[in-house]
């Protein structure tokens, strides 16, 4: 017989990875990533804690990596770049996000993951639920109610906190999700993906709690606001431009009529067009009105098109494992 011996069977390089990741967006948060990082792995002693630190100038690598997280870095500053990059870095069935400010309840996540799981979810939103007017300025429910009442209204019914910074995705959500902005913006984009693609998702009640005392925000109620305004509408333009369009052309069409019809009615009764500046003007109006109406219609065969490919790629992905064994049992 031929001698195997020298035939032996080599380990595999590719790593397992793992059933549950939890991701922790950081930016100078020595304060409170190391009692975050503890309590997710208390409450989630199988996942593996994966902090990624966003050019920080304090102690946060250092007292993350001795609170036994793995500790990664992205350079371009922005939360959205860091989402960017963990989402394309990390291979897991489930993906815990979270803000490392210590304000997230992470005893939620065992209840939020066994939402997913059993449902097949590929979003659970943490609601946030508090009475501590520290934790949860009026100002910033105020801003989360108009602008999460905005997307559903624009984009169907969707969870009702959609800046929570608390969720889980499955793995189809996050490799087909496309990652677009660069801030805090990204949550909006989370919620409108989900539903233009008619995910399935979830939402579980959490407690919300003010910073500790020494860490500070880097939320600006104002100029962060007039951000995700702003990412709502590209977000419309982009995915929705019949809409947009049709709007656009509705505001010239109408303006084209309130300032040529005076002209029209002065034509019929003396047969002359004494203000010929104007009805020019109004002529322009209506034509930019049928031109952005046209582009409206063009766009959004295009965007069908984009939607199509985006679902399918989703689909490329499993169902989460565990959804697959319950479904057979």
């Amino acid at each position: 017989m031929p001698d195997l011996s020298r035939f032996s069977v080599l380990p595999s390089s590719t790593e397992v990875s793992p059933n549950v990741a939890v991701l922790l967006p950081c930016y100078n948060e020595e304060v409170t990533i190391a009692q975050v990082v503890r309590e997710f792995k208390d409450a989630l002693p199988n996942a593996t804690i994966y902090v990624y630190d966003n050019n920080s100038q304090d102690q946060t690598m250092t007292l993350a990596k001795e609170a036994g997280a793995v500790v990664r870095t992205e350079v371009r500053q922005g939360k959205g770049h860091v989402i960017r990059r963990m989402f394309a870095d990390i291979d897991a069935d489930f993906y815990v996000l979270v803000d490392g400010d210590a304000t997230y309840e992470a005893a939620a996540a065992p209840r939020m993951l066994a939402l997913a799981k059993e449902n097949c979810l590929d979003m659970v939103t943490g609601l946030r639920i508090t009475e501590r007017q520290a934790a949860y300025r009026f100002g910033h429910v105020l801003g989360n109610k108009v602008l999460t009442n905005l997307v559903r209204a624009l984009f169907g019914q969707g969870n009702k906190d959609m800046l929570s910074g608390y969720r889980i995705f499955s793995k189809r959500f996050v490799k087909s999700f496309p990652a677009l902005s660069a801030g805090f913006e990204t949550e909006t984009e989370f919620t409108v993906h989900a539903l233009k693609l008619c995910m399935p998702v979830g939402e579980v009640e959490t407690v919300y709690v003010e910073r500790p005392e020494g860490s500070v925000s880097k939320l600006n109620t104002y100029r962060d606001g007039v951000r995700i305004l702003g990412t709502i509408i590209n977000l419309l333009r982009r995915e929705r431009p019949f809409l947009f369009f049709s709007v656009i052309s509705f505001i010239f069409c109408f303006a084209g009529i309130l300032l040529g019809l005076p002209v029209v009615l002065e034509f019929m009764s003396s047969g002359y067009v004494p203000r010929l500046p104007t009805a020019l003007l109004a002529t322009g109006m209506e034509i930019l009105a049928a031109l952005a109406f046209c582009c409206g219609q063009i766009l959004d065969s295009v965007a069908l098109d984009r939607l199509e490919n985006r679902r399918l790629s989703y689909l490329s992905y499993p169902a989460p494992p565990i959804a697959e064994e319950k479904a057979r049992e």
